[in-house]
Order: C-alpha cells, then sequence, then structure tokens
C-alpha cells in the first residue's frame, strides 16, 4: 500500500503541485482512509521526502555503476550518465518533475539529507571531467566545477521539453548533448 500511495502521489503531485494536492485527494483516489496513509507516513512533507530520496538514491546507485564499470572511457561513461539521465525521463518523469520542481517544498531538516546526495551526483561528474583531464580525453584547461554544473543544467532541464517517445530516441538526445559538451558548437 505504501507503493500504492507514493505512486499515486507523484502523479498528483506532478499534475496538480505539492501545495495544491492534499493528503484527503490523496486517499479519495486510491480509495483509502486519512488512517492508513498515516500508517505510513506522518505527513505530507515526509512523502516528499520519501520521494526524494527514491530518485535521488536511483540515479547515484545508476550513477555509481556507470562510474565502476573499467572497461568505459571516461567519455564514454560521460555519455552513459547523459543518457542515463535522459532515460529516467522516460521511466521516472514524473519522479524528475516532483524531484526539480517541489524541493522547495522540503524543510531545512530534509534539504540537508537531500542536497549532500546531489552535491554527491555533481561531483561524481566533476571527478569524472578530472579523470578524463588528467587521462588526456578531455582539454586540461577545463573549469570541471562549471561544466559539470553546465552538464546537470543540459540534462537536468530536459524533462520539460523532451519527449521520450518522440521522433528522436534518449539515445540520439544524449548523443547530440555529449558531442556538444564535448567538442562545442564552434565551426
Amino acid at each position: 500500500m505504501k507503493e500504492k500511495i507514493t505512486e499515486k502521489s507523484i502523479r498528483l503531485f506532478d499534475q496538480k503541485g505539492f501545495s495544491e494536492t492534499s493528503i484527503q485527494d490523496i486517499v479519495d483516489s486510491i480509495g483509502v482512509t486519512k488512517g492508513t496513509f498515516y500508517y505510513y507516513f506522518s505527513s505530507k512533507e515526509e512523502l516528499l521526502m520519501d520521494i526524494h530520496l527514491r530518485y535521488i538514491d536511483d540515479m547515484l546507485a545508476n550513477q555509481h555503476e556507470i562510474l565502476a564499470d573499467d572497461s568505459k572511457s571516461c567519455k564514454d561513461k560521460l555519455f552513459a550518465i547523459v543518457q542515463m539521465l535522459l532515460r529516467n525521463i522516460k521511466t521516472q518523469g514524473a519522479s524528475a518533475k516532483v524531484f526539480f520542481r517541489e524541493m522547495r517544498n522540503l524543510s531545512d531538516e530534509s534539504l540537508s539529507e537531500i542536497i549532500p546526495k546531489r552535491d554527491e551526483f555533481r561531483l561524481n561528474i566533476e571527478k569524472l571531467i578530472e579523470d578524463g583531464k588528467q587521462n588526456g580525453e578531455f582539454r586540461t584547461n577545463l573549469n570541471s566545477p562549471i561544466i559539470a554544473f553546465g552538464i546537470l543544467g543540459v540534462t537536468n532541464w530536459s524533462y520539460q521539453w523532451f519527449n521520450p517517445d518522440g521522433s528522436i530516441s534518449d539515445q540520439e538526445v544524449a548523443k547530440i548533448f555529449t558531442e556538444m559538451i564535448l567538442k562545442g558548437i564552434e565551426i
């Protein structure tokens, strides 16, 4: 039941927004009582925090798996991370929207648990860029923190416009993004 409450809440938060969705809306949508909700969650914010943790923990696990693959070059790992972020829009699109859009509704205490995980994800990309600079795959004059923020800005905003069922696949968009990141757009 916890999973059902969470999944329905993600859809409602995506459609209506966190603030506009009441606990009553959530329980009505799945035909249970508020008591059932409170059995699993002490508050709507705890539910939101649970959604955030599931999302970022899944992203970190996938990123760690990519980074641990010693058979891949830094360029290949970067492509895999970009593609994973885009593919995630198809598999967890509503969760991504809730994650990015509704973070402002988390308390400082909750944010103190989420922000370090977001930072870890970004710092892993920074380290990947540094590794690529060290092994000669990337230019040595790159500002790794700014490049990492740029990669995340490009990919994280994609949930607003990318249609995974559209004419361009996540792999094709990842290829375009990675080429743009690695080569720039100069002639």
